[in-house]
């Protein structure tokens, strides 16, 4: 029978085949495209922050005509803009535009002024016209400076260009500006050069007049108009500065022709800035080709660097756009928690060089010099054989951490951006094979391997950006065929959503709760949750007539399409009152959330029917050679709901393995597949179906970067000294010394090897507690041993602690470990109550999510045990069974 949470271990060794050698990403195929999406020219390399919209409400999914253009001295008007063509899955396709009529005629061109010139070179072809290949172009027309949102050339653009739309919508708002201020009436803008152009911007960058102009198909005729007279000082900006510009000149000197010159001296300044920008914008294709020549290198010699001496350069970069990195509290901090990777040097063949995003103390620098020199004490069970092993790993901090305090900028760039620490790394890799190990892939990883010459064991930006957000983890998934959860992805407007939403609560009206997850977002940062079902006031009606037509009928039946108007139109107030966002600080409102939503984009899944709900999380490495492994897989802890991942029991026991190995291969075959490298983590849930009560696993995430439950188990088979064999689940270490003898173990000189027994952490990097910061480290260990709180280097069990600085001091990580989940469970738990009452005086109990990790696992061992039960139930009749 199924376990449903944490059941018997099934012994079952699994190996990878290997694969044939793998070389740059393959070209991308129609499946691994947005809905929608024909091509991704000009997409960003790293997902843009999207705070920035348009002034109107998010456009919805139907054509509409942009208002007539009139003009005295033209006959007609501009005519019907665009043609639409509805797909069958209700996208719409604008007709592109032609390029201007060119005379076949000999006579003599007749002068226009720019006004007629805009016209003629801005003449956009009528329904009547043929469709051309949707991939070449999409035009925008700004009239006015105003764009018409819901015109259908705009409505392409942003469905086929959603994952860099952010970039677009601030490009065209500037686009937009600039030709307000001009008193440009009519101006095309091509929607392929656009997305191009736009892509190399940051949302705090401000395009130029020529940036804006290259856009423009109509350029030359709006040219003119900017350099009209009476223009000069017309534009973003320009009168502002012509008269600061004036003002600050005019005292010194007096003379307009000085002055002239300061303004000129300004100007030119500017186009030194697109010069600038057009520099890095080769450098960034540069570093993608350079990234794309060393990885073909590594997969070329991976086999023998893998067992030889090398340098692995770990750096725990949080690569997400600009706008999710400022929502991130204590940014630093968080590219901090993944210590554990100091422990890659327990292969003997491993130095390990860690960028850290803060500044060490030298008690801290001190605490892991101990922690990692404990391997050799570690694999002999006595303290005293503790040895030295700074030469083996090094701890750079970029000195570019407090030079931009408010940019809040990636540990990459960080990196990127000190000369200092990066010349140092360049001596310690000198004459050594040598790779990076990122976090979450961002195209300043690739301008750091390229200066240090080095390749990166990971995902290019590209790659990650095109699958690491919830739509195209759910691409993915569809083409890896495992199952996932009822649901919809890609959505980007609010007709959409309530027209999916719809769809789905009537298709499984037995799901009560329904997910929304925002793309770009993480750590359920942006997930919101709504009972739809049960707030409906149709509700009873509607489980009246689905019961009462039976599954199969239900489809076909004139009550289902009824109950899909009469939810539709329920839905836009029903979601607004009644959706809970999980992030309540960032997310007060359900505007804000679905302003958020709808910018960047989601999905919609159903959350599982079941009171038993366990939710897993397995690394996975897809080596250079293309062969996949499982590296460690673990369940998730809740100390802060259900939706937010607070720590992990490491390995899972919930999902019999040949199941699990089997969902993982087809999902990393496929990422393979889609030039995705190194390590990589996929979330399932597993849960008993409440009707057939059999056990249902889904693929939920995926996320394209080295993850905290990945550093922690590192951390706990350093201090094991232990392998896990993700074939059958448990982690394996010899034995310590009083079960050896315990177990009556032969004595010298036998041949027969101790048996190695399983072993079992709780461990989290999310541990908060505000009082913590009134006690020194030092104290704190020192109170915590006396309470019992260590680790027994004999017995190979115990805590160890996840320091990550010392100002701030109000969060820290924690590792247990032992032989029985429940007993380490409970260990971990007493340990938290430990440091709670150590740290906390009877009237100041502090802010801390201690009390409801304990809660959590109370909850856990409940569940536990009735299992447990459960499992020695089944063993009883087994072996009457066999008796009989």
């Amino acid at each position: 029978s199924q376990k449903t949470v944490r059941g018997p271990t099934v012994t079952n060794l699994w190996g990878s085949p290997a694969f044939p050698h793998v070389g740059s990403p393959l070209p991308l195929l129609e499946e691994d495209t947005p809905k929608g999406t024909v091509s991704l020219t000009g997409q960003r390399l790293i997902l843009p922050a999207t705070k920035i919209t348009l002034q109107t409400p998010p456009a919805v999914s139907r054509a509409a005509p942009l208002h007539g253009f009139h003009r005295q001295h033209k006959k007609s008007a501009v005519g019907e803009i665009y043609g639409t063509h509805s797909s069958s899955q209700g996208h719409t396709a604008p007709l592109p535009s032609s390029s201007s009529m060119v005379s076949t005629g000999k006579s003599k061109p007749v002068w226009m002024d720019p006004a007629q010139q805009l016209e003629s070179e801005g003449q956009i072809p009528s329904q009547t016209q043929p469709l051309r290949d949707p991939c070449l172009d999409w035009d925008i027309v700004v009239c006015h400076g105003m764009v018409d949102q819901k015109a259908p050339g705009f409505l392409a653009l942003k469905q086929h260009h959603h994952l860099s739309w952010g970039s677009i919508v601030a490009f065209l708002e500037h686009a937009e500006k600039l030709l307000k201020d001009f008193s440009v009436p009519l101006a095309t803008i091509s929607g392929k050069k656009l997305a191009q152009v736009a892509s190399d911007f940051e949302l705090n960058e401000n395009p130029t007049k020529s940036d804006i102009l290259s856009v423009i198909k109509n350029h030359s005729a709006v040219e003119k108009i900017f350099n009209g007279p009476g223009q000069s000082c017309k534009g973003q900006g320009r009168t502002s500065v012509a008269t600061t510009t004036i003002q600050r000149a005019w005292p010194r000197c007096g003379q307009r022709e000085w002055a002239s010159g300061v303004i000129g001296a300004a100007w030119r300044s500017r186009s030194r800035m697109a010069r600038l920008r057009n520099t890095l914008r080769e450098s960034r294709h540069r570093h993608l080709e350079n990234f794309h020549s060393r990885a073909k290198h590594l997969a070329a010699n991976w086999n023998r660097i893998r067992t030889s001496r090398r340098t692995i350069i770990h750096i725990p970069s949080l690569g997400y756009s600009q706008g999710i990195r400022e929502q991130i509290p204590d940014l630093a901090l968080q590219q901090n928690m993944q210590m554990g990777r100091l422990c890659d040097i327990l292969d003997a063949n491993v130095d390990v060089i860690y960028i850290c995003p803060l500044a060490l103390s030298e008690e801290l620098l001190q605490y892991y010099n101990k922690l990692l020199g404990l391997q050799a004490a570690v694999r002999s069970g006595n303290p005293e054989d503790m040895g030295d092993l700074q030469d083996r790993f090094k701890i750079l901090t970029p000195e570019a951490i407090n030079s931009f305090p408010e940019h809040h900028m990636c540990l990459a760039t960080q990196l990127k951006y000190s000369p200092k620490t990066m010349q140092r790394l360049q001596a310690l890799l000198q004459g050594r094979d040598a790779y990076v190990v990122g976090g979450v892939p961002h195209a300043d990883d690739l301008a750091v391997a390229d200066v240090l010459g080095v390749p990166v064991l990971g995902s290019g930006p590209h790659v990650a950006q095109l699958y690491s957000t919830k739509s195209g983890s759910k691409r993915i998934f569809a083409s890896a065929c495992v199952p996932t959860p009822p649901g919809e992805s890609d959505i980007h407007s609010e007709e959409q959503m309530v027209r999916a939403l719809s769809r789905l609560v009537v298709d499984h009206v037995e799901v009560q709760r329904w997910l929304f997850k925002v793309d770009g977002e993480c750590a359920g940062n942006g997930t919101a949750y709504c009972d739809v079902v049960s707030h409906l006031e149709c509700h009873h009606w509607l489980q009246k007539e689905w019961q009462s037509h039976g599954p199969e009928g239900w489809s076909e039946s004139q009550a289902r399409e009824l109950a899909l108007v009469k939810i539709s139109q329920e839905l836009p107030g029903l979601l607004a009152q009644h959706v809970q966002p999980v992030n309540e600080k960032r997310f007060p409102t359900w505007g804000k959330f679905l302003q958020t939503f709808l910018t960047q984009g989601g999905v919609i899944e159903a959350f599982p029917l079941s009171s038993t709900i366990t939710n897993l999380t397995v690394d996975l490495l897809i080596e250079p050679t293309g062969e996949v492994s499982i590296v460690s897989s673990g369940e998730q802890l809740h100390a802060e709901g259900p939706l937010r991942s607070s720590g992990t029991t490491i390995p899972q026991h919930s999902v019999e393995p040949e199941l699990l190995h089997s969902l993982c291969w087809r999902i990393g075959d496929t990422c393979r597949s889609k030039g995705v490298l190194g390590y990589f983590s996929i979330d399932f849930v597993a849960f008993t179906h409440p009707q057939t009560m059999e056990q249902q696993v889904w693929a939920t995430d995926l996320d394209l970067c080295y993850s905290d439950q990945l550093a922690l188990t590192q951390l706990m088979l350093y201090m094991t000294d232990g392998n896990l064999d993700c074939g059958s689940s448990p982690l394996e270490a010899p034995p310590g010394s009083k079960t050896l003898k315990s177990r009556g173990i032969q004595q010298e000189g036998t041949k027969t090897p101790p048996s190695p027994s399983p072993w079992c952490a709780v461990a989290s990097t999310q541990l908060r507690h505000s009082s913590l910061s009134g006690t020194h480290y030092n104290l704190l260990l020192q109170r915590c041993k006396a309470r019992g709180v260590g680790f027994d280097l004999q017995e190979k069990q115990g805590t160890v602690f996840i320091l990550y600085e010392d100002q701030k001091r109000h969060r820290l990580g924690m590792v247990t470990i032992g032989e029985h989940l429940q007993g380490v469970l409970l260990t971990f738990a007493r340990n938290l109550f430990i440091i709670h009452q150590e740290i906390s005086a009877p009237n100041m109990q502090g802010e801390t999510n201690f009390k409801m990790a304990i809660e959590d696992i109370e909850a856990i061992l409940g569940v536990t045990a009735a299992n447990k039960l459960k499992l020695e139930e089944e063993q009883a009749w087994e072996a009457d069974a066999l008796k009989a």
